[in-house]
């Protein structure tokens, strides 16, 4: 071998085992839709769930997705669905998802899909979150 093949061999496998570490991290994706139009909502581990801020969504809802957890251990998963008011937005709906979580990297249907009527005229929101990423 030439001097420094070694070095790159093991360094590009380092890289590798790296890249695919990052790549399995817990991911929770959420499709919510209100009046047609759905936006993605997105949730990565979090120590702090207060520092998670909610989505506007069609200024109507706000969602909130919270992964709480360390490392690649997932401790709890919480979603919030809140109807905006004029004096401040109420909770209409908690769900906790708490472990044993299922394990892969191929995604999941963590909640099936969620149906939400609120308000004076009881709009609709509409929910569904996959996981993916959790360690075995």
């Amino acid at each position: 071998m030439k001097p420094g093949t070694t070095c790159r061999f093991v360094c590009t496998l380092g890289a590798v085992a790296l890249q695919q570490g990052a790549l399995a991290a817990p991911l929770l994706r959420c499709e919510v839709t209100y009046a047609g139009a759905t936006q993605q909502v997105q949730a990565r581990m979090v120590d702090d769930p207060y520092s998670v801020p909610s989505v506007d969504i069609g200024g109507r809802f706000h969602f909130k997705a919270v992964m709480v957890g360390r490392g690649e251990h997932i401790e709890s998963i919480a979603l919030y669905a809140y109807l905006d008011t004029r004096h401040q937005p109420i909770l209409v709906q908690e769900a906790k998802y708490l472990p044993p979580y299922h394990s892969g990297v191929t995604p999941y249907l963590l909640t099936g899909e969620q149906h939400i009527y609120a308000g004076e005229v009881e709009r609709e929101l509409i929910y569904h979150c996959t996981l993916e990423g959790v360690a075995p």
